[in-house]
């Protein structure tokens, strides 16, 4: 016995009377398809440096929402990725991580260099 035929689903037309869409056709008469449609900006990201050759190096994620769990990562260039959970933990590591940007190789080699 073979399976009765599903039932089409409401508002999905039948699939024999789909017709692939086909791509527009340049304006300019080279046929070359646009890239970027006219008037219309690029998005261009911002360099992460500044001007004065500062950027980044240690992040610190706090998430603490209401009713729940609270957490904490330290993540750093020099290698440093440390996650904490609960609200002792997680104070603790905020504690870490200020005391690191003292102790960080990267910090103290880019300030030795800078002075």
């Amino acid at each position: 016995m073979s399976a009765p035929p599903r039932p089409r689903l409401e508002g999905h037309p039948p699939t024999s009377r789909l017709k692939l869409a086909e791509p527009a056709r340049a304006a300019s008469s080279s046929g070359a398809p646009k890239v970027v449609a006219e008037g219309v900006p690029t998005a261009v990201r911002p360099d992460q440096q500044t001007g004065e050759g500062r950027y980044p190096i240690a992040w610190l994620t706090i998430t603490a929402p209401r009713g729940a769990t609270p957490t904490a990562t330290s993540i750093c260039a020099c290698g440093r990725n440390l996650f904490a959970a609960g609200h002792h933990k997680a104070l603790a590591l905020i504690a870490d991580h200020t005391d690191h940007k003292t102790r960080c190789p990267l910090r103290a080699t880019l300030e030795r260099t800078a002075s």
